[in-house]
């Protein structure tokens, strides 16, 4: 009986011990770390820059786009002869500008030179008559009487033309030395300010022209149609709007108690109703520097007002699966050592 008795002891004590041993390794075993959130993602409202009348929308929801592909266009009927005619513009005021840097022409100089010759030839014939005249305007005789052969008049009048002759081979010498010396360094700098002015406004309806296609600008999806042709667009009025497929990301929280065991870079696996049996591999990306309250879409077991910090857990999904909103859990292991794995991927 004491046997009996003493056999039961021993096992009732070897049960306590096992149970004592399996109650202090559970603690001491890590635990994983789950978060609940709901998947997010990047979306771009697509809009035109210029206020025109939409001529054509190209995609419809749901089409995937790729980067740089037309996805609108508007009309440019009024726009196109803008651009003919300052690109006009610029190549009238182009040959200006060559004009004023090569200067004076040799014919145009052979020609100042003729004309200064030609002046120097008609002053000279002026000077010779108009001495002719004076000399004829007194005659002494030889009883010492003088006689008037010409009227005074006629000197005046000589005088008068060399004046003019002489102003006129002024004139010439002076647009020869302008043809000599070329254009003036303040007209050549208007030549190419204008230039550069008209330049600008070429580029600038060229870039217009440019904005009349509406261009994805990045690989994403097409979510909402906004605005169809025959609509008048404006950069506040979007056509499109876009959601960017990569990066996805869970947005969780995590409350302050547990903020210690997350870190940059850990990895983590993403779990959705939607796939059971599937586990997304993911990487925490960005942990809130600031806490906020717990806001009421979060899911959480214990629906209490606490302060919490949002946690973005970046999600690899290559079949793109994952929907914006979708309820989400994250795992992520208490072993710090396995956030090196994620390193570098934020």
């Amino acid at each position: 009986m004491r046997r009996t008795v003493l056999i039961g002891l021993l096992v009732i004590a070897a049960g306590a011990s096992g149970v004592w041993w399996w109650l202090t390794q559970r603690e001491r075993a890590p635990q994983e770390l789950i978060l609940y959130g709901n998947v997010d993602l990047r979306q771009v409202q697509l809009a035109f820059n210029n206020s025109e009348r939409i001529a054509a929308v190209l995609v419809q929801e749901g089409d995937r786009v790729k980067k740089g592909q037309v996805v609108a266009q508007l009309d440019t009927g009024r726009l196109e002869p803008q651009v003919a005619q300052a690109e006009s513009q610029v190549a009238s005021q182009r040959h200006v500008v060559d004009r004023m840097h090569h200067g004076s022409r040799p014919e145009e100089i052979a020609q100042a030179r003729a004309n200064v010759a030609s002046a120097k030839a008609d002053a000279a014939n002026a000077r010779r008559q108009y001495e002719r005249v004076k000399n004829l305007s007194v005659v002494r005789l030889r009883d010492q009487s003088e006689v008037r052969a010409v009227s005074q008049e006629d000197v005046d009048n000589a005088k008068a033309a060399l004046d003019v002759a002489e102003a006129k081979l002024a004139v010439n010498e002076k647009a020869l030395e302008l043809a000599l010396a070329g254009p003036r360094k303040e007209d050549v700098s208007q030549a190419e300010a204008q230039l550069r002015a008209n330049e600008a406004q070429l580029a600038f309806l060229r870039q217009q022209l440019a904005d009349a296609k509406l261009v994805a600008p990045t690989d994403a999806v097409v979510r909402t149609r906004l605005l169809e042709p025959g609509e008048m667009s404006s950069p506040q009025k979007p056509v499109f709007s876009l959601a960017i497929t990569d990066p996805k990301w869970v947005r969780a929280y995590v409350s302050e108690r547990d903020l210690g065991k997350v870190r940059m870079g850990m990895t983590a696996a993403v779990a959705v109703d939607s796939f059971p049996d599937r586990r997304f591999t993911g990487w925490v990306g960005f942990i809130s520097p600031v806490a906020e309250f717990t806001p009421k879409a979060v899911q959480t077991e214990e629906l209490r007002t606490s302060l919490v910090y949002e946690v973005r857990v970046f999600v690899k999904d290559p079949s793109d699966v994952l929907r914006l909103g979708m309820p989400a859990t994250v795992h992520l292991p208490s072993d710090q050592s396995k956030a090196a794995d994620g390193e570098g991927r934020q």
